[in-house]
């Protein structure tokens, strides 16, 4: 009975099991194609993900751009705050003309120089020499030891920088330093006649006695400085008032 109920399944469905088998085994490759990826599909895949990855690459190129040059902007602004601020300090405390016996601030090409006072702690006051330069593409501030009287101070404004001068380098990469100082009745000049001659005339304006003890007037009492370099657009400039 059973290979009779055989025949007649097989009858119905048209084929023998042989040939239906065979038919299964030749659809089930097919199946299989059809569920993964062409030849093309994983090229445009690629093509995507390297465009992606290019994009993402200049993008994290301009962030880390962006931040060096943020960093290098705060760098430069700290150089530039200290060395103006430096500045301001010996401007401010520059020495009358008649302590130093020559105006207090005066200049000689790129060089500024400054006579200034200093309050010690338990120290009658002393006088200083502070010499801004310009030294291998840096500007360097010497100053010289605490001087105690006229014959210290005249023999340190004579002679140049030696091993008792203080040497504190402040900005470096500097072009040029350029440097006006402002006489009263003159206005703003480089050159040292005009400070001589104003230095003269208060001299010879002095009334005897002297009133109440007052210094002399100031010969100069602004100055400028203009600085330049190579990493700067257009040159830096700050002025200062000389003495309180």
């Amino acid at each position: 009975m059973k290979p009779a109920v055989h025949s007649e399944r097989s009858e119905r469905s048209g084929l023998c099991p042989l040939v239906r088998q065979r038919a299964v085994s030749r659809g089930a490759p097919r199946r299989l194609r059809m569920g993964g990826f062409t030849l093309i599909e994983l090229l445009v895949a690629i093509a995507i993900l390297a465009v992606v990855a290019v994009l993402s690459w200049r993008g994290l190129d301009q962030i880390i751009r962006g931040r060096q040059i943020i960093t290098h902007s705060m760098e430069d602004e700290r150089v530039f705050a200290q060395l103006f601020d430096q500045l301001r300090i010996d401007a401010r405390k520059a020495s009358s003309d008649d302590e130093a016996g020559q105006p207090a601030v005066s200049l000689s090409g790129n060089v500024v120089q400054i006579v200034r006072e200093m309050d010690l702690p338990g120290v009658a006051p002393r006088l200083q020499v502070v010499r801004y330069r310009i030294s291998e593409g840096r500007i360097v501030r010497y100053a010289s030891v605490p001087l105690a009287n006229v014959g210290e101070l005249r023999r340190t404004l004579a002679a140049g920088e030696n091993d008792t001068w203080s040497a504190v380098p402040l900005m470096g990469g500097v072009g040029a330093i350029q440097v006006r100082v402002y006489v009263p009745k003159t206005g703003w000049t480089t050159t040292m006649k005009s400070v001589e001659n104003a230095l003269t005339t208060n001299n010879n304006n002095l009334k005897v006695p002297q009133l109440g003890n007052a210094p002399l007037p100031r010969s100069v009492t602004g100055l400028e400085v203009r600085i330049s370099a190579p990493s700067l657009q257009y040159p830096v400039t700050r002025m200062f008032l000389v003495g309180e």
